[in-house]
């Protein structure tokens, strides 16, 4: 039905006849002519029919947006004086010679220009015509051609796409599993996967050196503007290869896809404990466009008469640290209130703050609710140390460590973004040496995954002392978002077992849940490590999304709904009955 896509036309077509089908983008009537846009996936181009043809020419006329059309024409070239430099085809026009409408279009129920309000319920409800809108076709296309370019990469180096099933056995991944009835075994349940993790390392152990697969996932969990319920991942596995070898060949592939598709240089990969990016960031995906850091001042304030600075500072689970914003000064009272209401969503309880009036003046320049707890060689050290200047301000977060940690960490980059302090466009690192374990209310969980393997101790060691274990684990993050994670795996059975029982999972449930990977543990497996890539979190940051959902064809609702099919929904009663279920309704509670 057509001879070109509408985005290809171009002058080396002048005088050619085309045929071209898409979409009315806009019908104008100018003193006698027609002006039709017509579009399609890969573009506008600008078709003109004149009362000369009168048939043709009424068609035209009856035009409205959204009309599916086939377009018979020449192609002319636009008086010099027409020329539109913002559209590819902006050098040409079509002579329109014969027109037919392949379908009309009702009334549309939303705005379907790039400067649309719509409401995001109207666009998920009609995602079909959203879709339409060149801003959202052109993140599909570039998505086709991410993934185009990882497999291209991967299968050059050797990696094989092995599909793993879909139907399998919960695992501890840190979210809940969608559970999926089995009709065959009533009251059992198959789980969605969160991940293909143990798959993949049987892979491994099956001798399939390198796998890859770009793959859907599915976690039940609270969501957010990086969350979905069903995402996907670039799943990559690798036996006989270290750590090291894993970062050097998906950085290798990360750097070529920038380059290649945005034409981008992303530098250095700079590696960076977790230690570190915690006690300089606040945060295990620092991005480092941000030139602000926390800076340490325990030592300064521990003998303070100042309960909410000497409290943290004699605690060793406790920190006091300090955050210089440049030209802070100039924030208002309430512009402070309202970064302290800021940080309270992370935990906070207050925000002290000092502000540099004049660093000149000495201590008759500072401005600050706390001075009075304060001498005057605390305060110098204070600035000093943070490196304030005159008009500066330093907000203060004292609390246990993991909530300064996270509460002046977001501020930082509140700050940043307020203050317009990020320095270039892409900032890409490594974060490594993560604990093994993390404690929550006395026990033991795992940091990444229950079968990533410490670094450089045995199993004896870690049961000894899980709380110091370090993971050999690795983050790639870029511009304070975690790209994709991954580790060097468990490939002992010992070992394996070791961390089961540190994390408070006993012999009999390991053997349960997991009796299949401890017995495949034991017949020689290779030292295996791998990683995982966010996809649709890497395409967000590539087009400028702000939202995972603007890159996915048909995402969920922030609560895990489909307003265009109304999923989920109520399933048949003849289904539950042979898969043994009974709904038990929620009971209203009475106000």
């Amino acid at each position: 039905m057509r001879s070109h896509y509408c985005g290809d036309v171009n002058k080396s077509h002048l005088g050619q006849e085309v045929t071209l089908v898409g979409w009315v983008n806009r019908s104008r009537d100018l003193g006698g002519v027609v002006f039709l846009d017509l579009r399609d996936r890969e573009g506008l181009v600008q078709v003109v029919y004149d009362p000369d043809l009168k048939d043709v020419f009424d068609i035209a006329s009856t035009l409205r947006s959204e009309f599916c059309v086939q377009v018979k024409g020449v192609v002319s070239a636009r008086p010099e004086s027409q020329v539109n430099s913002n559209m590819k085809t902006g050098e040409i026009e079509i002579l329109g010679k014969q027109l037919t409408i392949i379908n009309a279009s009702a009334p549309l129920p939303l705005s379907m220009d790039n400067y649309q309000n719509n409401s995001e319920e109207q666009r998920l409800k009609y995602r079909y015509l959203d879709l339409r809108r060149p801003e959202m076709a052109e993140r599909l296309i570039f998505r086709a051609k991410v993934t185009s370019s990882v497999r291209r990469f991967l299968d050059s180096n050797g990696f094989l796409d092995i599909e793993t099933p879909i139907l399998t056995k919960a695992t501890p991944e840190g979210a809940r599993d969608y559970l999926v009835p089995s009709r065959t075994y009533k009251g059992q349940f198959f789980a969605l996967p969160q991940s293909p993790q143990l798959f993949k390392q049987l892979l491994m152990m099956s001798g399939f050196d390198r796998y890859y697969q770009i793959v859907k996932c599915f976690r039940d969990e609270d969501l957010r503007a990086d969350r979905q319920p069903e995402f996907t991942q670039i799943d990559i596995e690798t036996s006989f290869m270290s750590s090291e070898q894993v970062m050097e060949k998906t950085e290798q592939m990360m750097r070529g896809l920038f380059q290649d598709l945005l034409n981008v240089d992303l530098g250095d990969f700079p590696r960076m404990s977790y230690a570190e990016a915690m006690k300089r960031y606040g945060s295990d995906k620092p991005d480092l466009r941000n030139p602000l850091e926390l800076v340490d001042i325990a030592d300064l304030v521990n003998n303070v008469e100042f309960a909410v600075f000497n409290g943290p500072a004699n605690d060793v689970e406790g920190r006091v640290a300090a955050l210089r914003i440049p030209t802070g000064a100039s924030l208002s009272r309430k512009q402070i209130d309202d970064y302290t209401k800021y940080a309270g969503i992370y935990g906070a309880k207050g925000l002290a703050w000092m502000k540099i009036n004049d660093l000149a003046a000495g201590i008759e320049g500072i401005q600050s609710p706390v001075l009075k707890f304060l001498t005057e060689a605390i305060v110098n050290d204070i600035i000093s140390r943070t490196g304030a200047q005159t008009a500066d301000i330093i907000l203060f977060g004292a609390d246990k460590a993991t909530v300064v940690e996270e509460a002046m960490g977001a501020l930082r980059l509140k700050a940043g973004e307020d203050f317009k302090l990020l320095e270039g466009e892409w900032r890409p690192l490594w974060v490594v040496d993560f604990p093994m374990f993390e404690q929550i209310n006395g026990g033991f969980h795992a940091v990444h995954h229950p079968f990533t393997a410490p670094r450089g101790i045995s199993a004896e060691q870690l049961a000894a002392d899980p709380a110091v274990a370090i993971s050999d684990a690795y983050d790639m993050v870029l511009n304070g978002c975690e790209l994709g994670g991954g580790s060097v795996r468990i490939h002992n059975a010992e070992m394996q077992s070791t961390v089961f029982g540190i994390l408070g999972i006993e012999a009999e449930e390991a053997n349960e849940k997991f009796g299949f990977l401890l017995e495949a543990l034991r017949y020689g497996t290779p030292p295996h490590a791998g990683l995982a890539f966010g996809l649709d979190r890497i395409i967000m940051l590539m087009t400028g999304a702000s939202s995972i959902r603007d890159v996915m064809a048909f995402p969920k609702t922030t609560t895990a709904a489909c307003p265009l099919t109304n999923a989920p929904g109520f399933a048949n009663p003849v289904q539950l009955a042979e898969l043994g279920i009974a709904v038990v309704e929620k009971v209203k509670t009475e106000e």
